[in-house]
């Protein structure tokens, strides 16, 4: 007997192309639920388009996507301007038991990669995302878009520029990372400032997204000192007695979850430059943190 889920990949373009528009759509929205209502919108248009005058579904799906997407996020930057405290994207569980594993990747679905894409305005980024991360070409983008190929091949370079800038460099040796970050957890679950200290770079900066939803520092936090005394500060806190921290594979990298009575009340990202620390984002969000369920929990 054949696979189910095969054949209805097969009979369905949208079920056989349902990973690439949910990636098109989350490093769009940088929000899984965000994502998952795009895509529900376009399934919504698919089932309902005259599917004779399609002659390229896949195309027809991921210009959908897009300009829904495209929308979502003209709209999602007025609500940002009044955000509490710093915004970040909503973690993305990538690891072997993910619904995502087949379609994210370490570099471009990255938290790092995730809050640059963030400072483009919503066009760049949607040819940014089709062009460097997908690879369609300057006249098929200009298609989705509705827009001439020389403007398109314009707004590409200025993009790509742009995330070159500001893109943060950093460690991609994963030997490396998996032991730092059994370092960090030794040091957290000991509450050990000094070995804490001695991962963090001496310019580490700590972001921290709780969206005016839950205790979070409102503005980064710089310096080993600081973030190292802030970090185990929070974990000492009585509200999180009990808490469980373990390794997680979240937005292609390996990451920290932190867990209360098996949910999810935190993730650290990371990036490690020189074998240090430099980067930490701390997403507590609970809003935010959906898309760290496995996959079947998710459904």
């Amino acid at each position: 007997m054949r696979d189910q889920n095969h054949d209805t990949a097969a009979a369905d373009p949208f079920a056989e192309h349902r990973r690439l528009l949910f990636g098109t759509a989350y490093r769009m929205l940088g929000s899984v639920a965000d994502a998952e209502d795009i895509l529900q919108d376009a399934w919504l248009k698919w089932h309902t388009v005259d599917r004779d005058s399609v002659e390229h579904p896949k195309s027809y799906l991921v210009r959908t996507v897009t300009n829904l997407s495209l929308n979502r996020l003209t709209s999602a930057r007025a609500t940002r301007e009044t955000y509490v405290g710093p915004w970040l994207p909503e973690p993305l569980l990538t690891g072997p038991d993910s619904a995502a594993e087949e379609t994210e990747t370490a570099d471009s679905v990255s938290t790092a990669m995730l809050v640059v894409l963030e400072t483009l305005n919503p066009v760049e980024r949607a040819v940014f995302v089709l062009r460097e991360v997908f690879g369609y070409s300057h006249a098929e983008i200009a298609g989705f878009l509705d827009r001439p190929e020389a403007t398109v091949r314009q707004i590409s370079h200025r993009a790509r520029g742009h995330v070159r800038s500001r893109r943060p460099r950093f460690d991609t040796d994963t030997a490396a990372r998996s032991r730092v970050t059994d370092r960090f957890l030794a040091a957290c679950h000991g509450g050990d400032v000094n070995a804490l200290m001695e991962l963090l770079a001496p310019d580490v900066t700590l972001w921290n997204d709780g969206g005016g939803k839950v205790t979070a520092a409102r503005r980064p936090l710089h310096g080993p000192d600081h973030v190292a005394r802030w970090l185990l500060g929070v974990l000492d806190k009585p509200v999180l007695t009990g808490i469980s921290l373990e390794t997680i594979v979240v937005n292609g990298e390996l990451g920290i979850v932190g867990r209360l009575g098996g949910y999810p009340v935190g993730v650290i990202t990371f990036d490690i430059l020189d074998g240090c620390i430099r980067h930490l984002r701390f997403q507590v969000n609970p809003d935010k943190l959906g898309g760290l369920r496995p996959a079947e929990e998710a459904r």
